[in-house]
């Protein structure tokens, strides 16, 4: 599929590597099929191991019974009695058991465990377990749950005198479902013990020093006798953040007790079935402008569902909440945001967590502003973007890098979207066209890096070393997935040290040998962890030269150097640990103050067509501009926003979940739809950078940004095609007929 991107002349004038295509480090291996996944390695003695789960949504464990003419004394079995430390997967509560033992909270919550030598042995053994249960009606409506897992309220100005003040108020109510995040590789993990007592777990995952916290716990051992390697990993999205959590520990209880190694392999139903998913909401909007369009009110009411236990729903919420009045200015606003507990599997992260919910109603807001006031869509946004200056609701004034008007207007200019728009008015008046035809915008920002204090809690470290041999290596927790970070990570130090990219090499994620970067997630990896590398690698750069103009660029002047700074050490490592910049103030428990150091910025404009007759939509074009501030690797970055963006037009259109008595029926790929590459329309991208001085070389994120705008640019499109608002995702051919044949009715 033909995609175009540009590229602006301008670049930092000491870039020989950064904001240049080059290769992608692990591309090689992946290519000719010897990178090795989780499933790859041959572990001697290896058991494989299943998961009994629950099959009820609610209730209480009576008993589980074995059945005594089952041949037991082939397979290990665990259980929540084998657990040697807490029976809880230690995260930001420690509400969730590591397998239930007393009563259970949601369908296909973990109860036992089984491994033999044969995986499909394995799996057969699960019907020979009996589990009886007090079974109780489970509670599947958030809007009844009056259990709450985190709640925010953040308010600016005199909110209800500004709406009973504005010349207009339009309100909104939206609904936004689960989504799968459908990477290619499903959960996998194995783990065993070394001879002097170490836990090892190797596992497709994100964040490794996660599953170090969880094991601690699980287990009751020391961090020094706990090992976390990263396997290639074939995709992660967020679910696997803190789902690898779950998984490592049950592979390595079995591991405890068969005293052997255990891999842990999902199939897609149970990937699908059992872990998390993008939290569903409901949100409720009013929002009040003057008669020429200027915002002067936004009131949001956010309900998320979080699923049987608390995961990742606070962070979640968290970020839905400061991004859900979009990147606008308005002096007035209240935001009311809980998310609460049901009887369903645990929701967690997804890219945009978050934001892609609370941003698709923001916009759709917009939407009905402008038509309330007859005024274009895209003028109201030009009359209310953020600027250098704007105060944010929280209260943060955005000092720099705010790129949100560049984007829309790059956008616009590329989509040539008002002669589009004319074009689709005057198709529309005829009543002999088969389809209707519209075209729909959408801007949206996203904060780069963890919400308020998150990055200083974290207190990420990042380090460069130089062995003696003259050998560049990158020490990072950060992984990769798919992003392209080992790549960028070898730019950002190679463009630092003026050598070759060639002469720079990144460790493994092995918390045994990196030291803890923070999770990969957020879009924190470039910016934040990137900004690490580059202050260790100038240490480096500074004790290496000791005053000397250049550093050396060809490896035997770099070993020459090497063992000149080593001695008789092996290497030397230079570590750097995050600051908080000086004019970073916030405060948790009011909610106010500097939520992001920088946001990133994007716009979207697609013009689709509806058919008549099917009401089926089919995509025209699709036009993305972008600011992430100084690009590292422009190849990348376009695949980042083509790719997001393709997940976001799965959420918009295609991606329904089907969700009875607390579980999802459609847990396979046949029946749950996701975009494919033939259904994936040519994107057009643009960047626009406004770079961030605190970035490595300007660089802020972009793995979150191109989540949030398909939604809204896809549902102001159907409407600008049919004339009528869809207020609930996906917007599928049975949702456009019933909005048409309502409107007919009234």
């Amino acid at each position: 599929m033909k995609h175009t991107s540009t590229w602006p002349a301008r670049m930092p004038a000491v870039s020989k590597v950064v904001g240049r295509n080059a290769r992608r480090r692990e591309g090689p291996e992946k290519l000719c099929g010897v990178a090795k996944y989780v499933d790859d390695y041959a572990l001697p003695g290896c058991l494989f191991g299943a998961t009994l789960r629950s099959t009820i949504a609610c209730g209480r464990i009576r008993s589980v019974t074995l059945d005594p003419a089952f041949p037991w004394h082939e397979y290990v079995v665990a259980t929540a009695d084998d657990i040697p430390g807490a029976n809880y997967v230690a995260l930001i509560e420690n509400d969730q058991p590591l397998l239930a033992k007393d009563r259970v909270r949601h369908l296909m919550e973990p109860i036992l465990l089984v491994a033999h030598p044969v995986r499909a042995k394995a799996y057969a053994a699960l019907a020979h377990v009996r589990v009886a249960y007090e079974e109780e009606a489970p509670l599947l409506d958030p809007e009844q749950s009056k259990t709450v897992f985190k709640s925010f309220h953040i308010e600016r100005g005199a909110i209800e005198r500004a709406l009973a003040d504005a010349d207009v108020v339009v309100e909104g109510e939206y609904h936004l479902p689960h989504q799968e995040q459908a990477y290619i590789e499903t959960n996998g993990a194995a783990a065993w013990f070394e001879k002097d007592g170490t836990l090892v777990a190797l596992g497709s995952l994100q964040c490794p020093h996660y599953v170090v916290k969880a094991l601690k716990a699980a287990f009751g051992l020391p961090e020094e006798k706990l090992r976390v390697v990263q396997a290639v990993t074939g995709g992660g999205f967020g679910g696997k953040e803190e789902y690898p959590n779950v998984i490592c520990a049950h592979a390595g209880l079995l591991a405890r007790k068969a005293s052997r190694p255990v891999k842990i392999i999902y199939d897609r139903h149970e990937d699908m079935a059992a872990t998390t998913k993008r939290h569903p909401a409901v949100i409720r909007f009013r929002s009040g402008a003057t008669r020429d369009g200027r915002l002067v009110a936004q009131d949001v009411e956010i309900l998320m569902d979080g699923g049987a236990y608390v995961t990742l729903s606070p962070v979640v919420l968290s970020r839905g909440t400061l991004h859900a009045t979009g990147p606008y200015d308005c002096p007035n606003v209240r935001i009311r945001s809980r998310v609460v507990m049901t009887h369903t599997p645990p929701n967690g992260a997804f890219r945009g967590f978050g934001a892609p919910q609370t941003l698709f109603a923001a916009e759709m807001q917009m939407e009905r502003l402008a038509l309330k006031l007859g005024m274009d869509p895209l003028a109201i946004r030009r009359k209310n973007a953020v600027q250098a200056g704007s105060t944010l609701p929280m209260g943060q004034t955005l000092r720099e890098s705010v790129g949100a008007r560049q984007a829309l207007e790059a956008c616009v200019e590329r989509s040539a979207y008002t002669r589009r728009a004319r074009e689709c008015a005057r198709w529309n008046r005829s009543s002999k066209r088969p389809s209707w035809r519209g075209i729909g915008l959408a801007l949206v920002h996203h904060g780069a890096g963890f919400t308020g204090s998150g990055e200083l809690y974290l207190g990420s470290r990042a380090a460069v070393t130089l062995t003696r041999d003259g050998e560049l290596r990158v020490l990072s927790g950060s992984t990769e997935f798919g992003q392209g970070t080992t790549t960028l990570f070898s730019q950002i130090v190679a463009e630092t040290l003026c050598v070759p990219l060639e002469l720079v090499t990144v460790e493994t994620p092995d918390t045994a040998r990196v030291p803890n970067s923070g999770p990969t997630v957020a879009s924190r990896t470039c910016m934040m962890v990137g900004r690490l590398l580059r202050e260790a690698a100038l240490e480096l750069k500074a004790a290496v030269t000791a005053g000397k103009a250049r550093f050396p660029a060809t490896q035997p002047t770099l070993k020459t150097a090497a063992r000149r700074l080593c001695g008789e050490a092996e290497a030397r490592r230079f570590e750097a640990v995050y600051r908080k910049p000086d004019w970073v103030s916030w405060d948790d428990k009011s909610y106010t103050g500097d939520a992001y150091e920088a946001y990133s910025y994007g716009a979207m404009a697609i013009e689709l067509e509806i058919d008549k007759a099917t009401f089926e939509t089919a995509i025209r074009g699709v036009w993305i501009a972008a600011d992430i501030g100084t690009v590292i690797h422009p190849l990348f970055a376009e695949g980042q926003v083509i790719g997001g963006a393709t997940q976001g037009l799965g959420y918009a259109l295609l991606e329904s979940t089907v969700y009875e008595g607390g579980v999802m029926k459609n847990a396979r790929f046949t029946d749950y739809t996701i975009p494919t590459t033939l259904d994936t329309p040519r994107m057009d991208v643009v960047f626009v950078p406004s770079p961030y001085s605190l970035g490595p070389f300007g660089a802020k994120g972009v793995g979150e940004l191109p989540m949030d705008f398909p939604a809204p640019a896809v549902a102001a499109a159907v409407r600008h095609a049919i004339g009528r608002f869809v207020d609930a995702l996906p917007i599928t051919p049975e949702r456009i007929a019933r909005a048409l044949a309502k409107d007919a009715a009234a």
